[in-house]
């Protein structure tokens, strides 16, 4: 049998990849390209409205003190809303997960409603929330209704979702990169979904790109000084990685722990009340309002002074309450708040610049804590530069590693331990 020539070898493979793949390819594209820009322009138009919806809540309520008494009042209402229309949507995050894992019924579009309310009811009253929880289902479930509309197949409208997931992470945060990567990633531990790679990345830009069209812009933070890598620059990367997850895993359990502590009063929406009555006399005492809300001008704070040993702490106790007992919001920037105001207080003993460690502990914490490191390190390099990548990197996995087998999403399944000595088919709990 005669031998090809390399040149003539080169040619036909090249021949066979038009005929036979090119137009499959190309189909697909042209598909998910229209599918992810009608998502991702949907989506990110919902999230331009939902952050300006969100920031006049905060401002309001920072204007209007008095409202923070009704917090049980507005625990009340929430807590009815979801009892009486949203019983099949009240897992949240969990559902979309859940669906993504084993795909049943079309997340039901009344998803999407009742997290935009219950989020601004939440901030505008003075719960300790974020809103990364509200953009991802609020991006689910407009993204599943086309589930419907197309028709897709089941393998399908897994993408389909994150699609949405991606999109709705991408657009609230400005960080589209991140986004995409965390809905590849955010559904099973240790593994990611290469099927859906190019959807969940053209729904986040465009996302992104439609929110920003709005005018809706988002926080910009700094670290300023980045020092060079060296051995010992090294070490201390992985030791505060170390003390960043191990801060992520209490918040996990704390908030888990809330929601089993709740769940005994056997009337769903009494939960959020009894807990408002709760969030009031810790305010009170507390005499500000710094640990309540999205906590955005702490964080801002906390890149150019050292904030106090406690700070972190009382933001960790105040969301896993108000999460835990059945308000609804988003658990990402709270953790943005307790990641970056524990690392400024670090400095302390870390001979690191106060800005760094703000800006690992950032993104570390929520990677412990939501098992998604990967997305984590995207989001660090986009919103702090390339300069401080190596670091960021470090500490996120080791937080990621030493978060355990917990998280704030109890429906993540473990595809690949991050343990080889932890059970595979171990869930997180």
């Amino acid at each position: 049998m005669p031998v090809k020539k390399p040149t003539e070898a080169f040619l036909l493979s090249i021949n066979s990849f038009i005929k036979k793949d090119f137009g499959v390819v190309l189909l697909s594209t042209s598909k998910w390209l229209l599918i992810a820009a009608l998502i991702g322009a949907i989506v990110g138009s919902a999230s331009a409205l939902f952050l300006v919806s969100l920031n006049w809540a905060t401002n309001f309520r920072e204007s209007h003190l008095w409202i923070i008494s009704f917090l049980p009042v507005a625990g009340l209402l929430i807590g009815l809303a979801y009892h009486y229309w949203g019983k099949d949507v009240v897992k949240g995050n969990n559902l979309l997960i859940e669906e993504l894992q084993s795909p049943k019924k079309v997340i039901p579009l009344i998803m999407a409603p009742l997290i935009f309310a219950g989020t601004i009811i939440t901030h505008l009253f003075g719960g300790s929330a974020g809103r990364e929880g509200t953009a991802v289902q609020i991006g689910g479930a407009f993204a599943d209704q086309f589930t419907k509309l197309f028709k897709l197949k089941p393998r399908d409208r897994k993408i389909i979702l994150i699609c949405g997931i991606s999109a709705g992470f991408a657009s609230v945060f400005g960080t589209p990169l991140a986004g995409a990567i965390f809905g590849l990633e955010v559904f099973v531990v240790g593994s990611l979904v290469y099927t859906a790679i190019l959807p969940s990345f053209l729904a986040a830009i465009i996302a992104d790109y439609a929110c920003k069209a709005w005018g809706v812009g988002h926080t910009h933070y700094s670290i300023g000084v980045v020092p060079q890598m060296d051995a010992i620059n090294l070490l201390l990367s992985l030791g505060v990685g170390i003390v960043f997850g191990l801060v992520a895993r209490s918040f996990s359990a704390l908030n888990h722990g809330f929601s089993n502590l709740f769940s005994k009063i056997k009337y769903p929406p009494l939960r959020p009340v009894f807990g408002g009555l709760t969030l009031i006399v810790i305010i009170y005492f507390l005499d500000t309002t710094r640990y309540i809300g999205l906590g955005i001008p702490v964080i801002s704070e906390s890149f150019t002074q050292q904030e106090p040993y406690y700070t972190f702490a009382i933001k960790l106790f105040l969301t896993a309450l108000t999460l835990g007992c059945g308000f609804k919001g988003g658990e990402v920037t709270p953790l943005f708040f307790i990641g970056a105001t524990l690392g400024s207080f670090l400095s302390v003993f870390i001979p690191l610049p106060i800005g760094l460690l703000a800006g690992i502990g950032f993104v570390a914490v929520f990677s412990g804590a939501a098992n998604t490191p990967l997305a984590c390190i995207f989001m660090g390099v986009e919103l702090f530069g390339v300069a401080s990548g190596i670091y960021i990197a470090l500490a996120c996995v080791v937080a990621y590693l030493f978060s355990g087998h917990t998280g704030i999403y109890r429906s993540q399944a473990i595809g690949s331990p991050k343990h080889l000595l932890l059970k595979r088919h171990q869930f997180l709990r």
